[in-house]
């Protein structure tokens, strides 16, 4: 008896040990993305239920009721620098995101709550900023519920939300022009200067050409044999409308692009003197 009892008791051990090991995916996968964004980065967590053959907003998904953006745990974003969402300033920090769901439009929410899963436990005065977002019918049916960054630019973008064939953005910025120049002003005073840099930021966010050729031709002074230096420079002079002095760049630009057997830069040197030809 003692030995079928033994026995017994070791099967189950067996069984409940290889029950614990047992993994199984999830049913609505967990997402997490972090975005570059501005001089710092956003990130999102979220899960990603699937259609499964169900009618989702209206149904699934009520309309009118708060919605965690997903399923499973809370929906966060973390924003790691201050951002502008729907007018408000909103401080670097962990935040839900929540949506209120209609037909037309639908209510989107940034809240101190991080833990939201469902309706009641919402409290609207713990709302940062609501925006209202007008939905975006997609010709194809989306599967699996998608959320993404899209349109980025140095100081913009948005985030769009996808499932079904139902999509609405939320438009997110941020004030990069300000945090650069104080860094050039406080740069441009010390004995390492970033001419380079401080040039392509001027160049291609359509300040003073200028400034921005006098700190190329520092550049250049500093890093003679900079390819890439002499090509910025010459767009530079092209857009300054100096025809003549940017076919020059652009050629010495190509000679050390050859010399060092860099072929891309080459290519847009070669691409540049067509357009200058023109």
């Amino acid at each position: 008896m003692k030995k079928i009892l033994i026995t017994a008791i070791a099967v189950c051990t067996l069984f409940l040990a290889d029950a614990q090991q047992l993994t199984t995916p999830q049913p609505s996968p967990t997402q997490t993305i972090k975005q570059n964004f501005g001089l710092s980065s956003i990130d999102l967590s979220y899960s990603r239920p699937g259609i499964k053959g169900r009618k989702i907003f209206g149904d699934l998904v009520p309309f009118g009721k708060v919605w965690r953006t997903g399923a499973n745990n809370a929906t966060t974003i973390t924003f790691a620098d201050d951002v502008t969402i729907g007018g408000t300033k909103v401080k670097a920090g962990k935040y839900g995101l929540l949506a209120i769901p209609e037909k037309k439009n639908w209510t989107l929410i940034i809240s101190k709550q991080t833990d939201v899963t469902s309706p009641a436990s919402y409290k609207q005065e713990e709302d940062v900023v609501r925006v209202e977002a007008k939905t975006m019918n997609m010709d194809e049916s989306l599967e699996t519920f998608t959320m993404q960054f899209a349109n980025i630019k140095p100081n913009s973008c948005e985030l769009h939300i996808m499932w079904d064939k139902t999509a609405v953005s939320l438009p997110i910025t941020t004030d990069v022009e300000t945090k650069v120049m104080a860094q050039i002003d406080q740069l441009m005073n010390k004995d390492n200067r970033p001419y380079f840099n401080a040039a392509m930021y001027y160049m291609d966010n359509g300040k003073d050409l200028n400034q921005a050729l006098t700190w190329f031709d520092k550049a250049v002074e500093a890093q003679p044999n900079a390819f890439w230096i002499h090509h910025q420079r010459a767009n530079c002079l092209a857009k300054l409308g100096k025809k003549d002095e940017a076919k020059m760049a652009a050629e010495k630009s190509k000679a050390l692009a050859t010399e060092q057997k860099n072929d891309d830069y080459v290519k847009l040197n070669e691409k540049l003197l067509a357009e200058l030809d023109k």
